[in-house]
């Protein structure tokens, strides 16, 4: 029941500020528009809200070793680079015209839990353009989880 009403309260306060939104942009709903400071709070909390209590709590079960990551690298090329890029930074075309923008993977990312990562990509993220690979197994989730590990930020150089 409780859960039924925070859900109701984050969609009616989505919708309040996607109207809100809408009004204080020209260009309505384009995805081109940067967000409103309200629609990226209200995001946030969404994406938040979604993911399932302890999801945050399960780690990767499986260990890297080299033919898993392999795997991992030639299914992430197939199924997500052309959004998130070859090396995770998500500055390819597609991935800075969706909206929201997809996330770099060596950055805020690597912040997130195995588990919500893992969670995110069995699942998919409604309304962003990330979808849901319900068609792969369980370790080759898990593999890609263990390869986005791997990406990093490039070293600044002073």
């Amino acid at each position: 029941m409780r859960k039924g009403a925070i859900v109701g309260v984050v969609a009616l306060a989505l919708a309040a500020g996607g109207a809100w939104a809408w009004l204080e942009s020209a260009n309505g709903f384009s995805a081109v528009a940067k967000p409103t400071w309200i629609e990226a709070r209200l995001a946030g909390l969404s994406r938040r809200l979604a993911l399932p209590s302890g999801q945050n709590d399960v780690r990767n079960p499986y260990p890297a070793t080299p033919e898993r990551m392999a795997a991992a690298q030639a299914k992430y090329q197939t199924q997500c680079s052309l959004c998130h890029g070859a090396n995770g930074a998500g500055d390819t075309a597609v991935g800075q015209s969706l909206y929201p923008k997809v996330p770099n993977l060596r950055g805020s990312s690597q912040a997130k839990s195995d588990g919500a990562l893992f969670y995110s990509i069995r699942n998919g993220i409604r309304m962003s353009g990330m979808p849901a690979w319900r068609q792969d197994s369980d370790e080759e989730i898990w593999g890609l989880v263990g390869l986005i590990r791997t990406f990093k930020e490039p070293a600044s150089h002073p």
